[in-house]
């Protein structure tokens, strides 16, 4: 093993390194990948998706609340996940009914079993049972909408991911 670096012993040196530049790690800014979507660490639970929130650029990060607190009083009880850079939402465990992602100009909802759904979210997929809906920025919410939406899909059999 002579030569490799554990993971460990990176994060330290990097820790190391931004305190002698007298830079904190953690204030960092987030890392937009391409599309603008936030890089936050794979996690289970409110603390991951609350980062992914934190991390939404611009206008997006507002919405980002108003959508997570929506979801919250919709669906007592939801779960929260951050797995592939998306914030999941789902009632079973290791199941979700719905997944949030940047892009430059919109944030996509994904509704996993959205064609089961009335009326339909208005955006089709190439995936048969996904249906999404687009949030732009001067989009005035409609929020029974979205709120009838996610306690339909919450009550539809998640999707394993």
């Amino acid at each position: 093993m002579a030569g490799k670096t554990t993971t460990s012993a990176k994060t330290t040196a990097g820790k190391a390194a931004a305190k002698k530049a007298g830079t904190d790690p953690a204030a960092a800014k987030p890392v937009l990948l391409s599309g603008g979507n936030p890089q936050i660490a794979k996690g289970h639970g409110d603390g991951p998706v609350q980062a992914y929130i934190a991390a939404m650029p611009g206008w997006k990060s507002e919405v980002g609340r108003r959508l997570d607190t929506l979801i919250t009083r919709a669906v007592p009880g939801v779960r929260k996940a951050v797995k592939w850079n998306s914030p999941l939402y789902g009632v079973e465990e290791q199941t979700w009914f719905l997944g949030i992602h940047c892009f430059d100009r919109y944030i996509k909802l994904a509704f996993f079993n959205g064609a089961s759904l009335q009326p339909l979210p208005p955006v089709a997929s190439k995936q048969e049972k996904v249906r999404y809906f687009h949030i732009h920025e001067d989009d005035a919410l409609d929020e029974t909408q979205l709120a009838d939406w996610l306690t339909q899909a919450s009550r539809l059999p998640g999707e394993r991911m």
